[in-house]
């Protein structure tokens, strides 16, 4: 990432999570960034740990190619029942690029839950970088649009009882 720190220093604490430096320049970026990213990247709760809107803690669930001419693709991240109140589906559009980093170069199921993403403008039309705790998923793309989805949440239910996403 190159605005956003995963691992800051604040006093005697350390493997701080800060988005600071991104908000700070994210005012600069934000008009050229297509109109999708734009309105995700500056949604306020986006980056505020208090806010059921805020990325952090999603786990992702699953990815889907649209193919096509489009070349689009779908994130589900799932939401935290701790802390979110839906999931986060995001559409990618014109995707030029998907690329996906673990420890074991392994498949996207084992990237795990969601740090902090941080979107940036490209020639293309911007990039999508999601660090996880076991690896990152950048997406290059023309655009993005990001929809919250109403959970259920599962707190009471047990795992095997759970429900799953058609398709999943």
């Amino acid at each position: 990432m190159e605005y956003v720190n995963l691992d800051a220093q604040v006093g005697d604490l350390s493997n701080v999570l800060d988005p600071t430096r991104y908000l700070e320049h994210l005012p600069s970026i934000a008009g050229d960034l297509p109109p999708g990213a734009r309105a995700f990247a500056t949604d306020t709760g986006h980056y505020d740990f208090r806010s059921e809107r805020c990325v952090k803690d999603l786990e992702l669930q699953h990815v889907r190619s649209g193919g096509g001419a489009d070349d689009a693709v779908e994130i589900r991240l799932r939401h935290n029942c701790w802390k979110h109140d839906a999931d986060l589906v995001i559409r990618y559009t014109g995707v030029s690029s998907f690329k996906t980093t673990t420890p074991e170069a392994d498949h996207w199921t084992n990237l795990g839950t969601l740090i902090l993403d941080e979107i940036l403008p490209h020639e293309n039309g911007c990039s999508h970088e999601l660090a996880f705790w076991n690896g990152t998923l950048t997406v290059i793309c023309r655009d993005l649009v990001a929809d919250r989805i109403k959970a259920e949440c599962c707190t009471e239910t047990p795992p095997a009882q759970r429900r799953t996403l058609p398709g999943d």
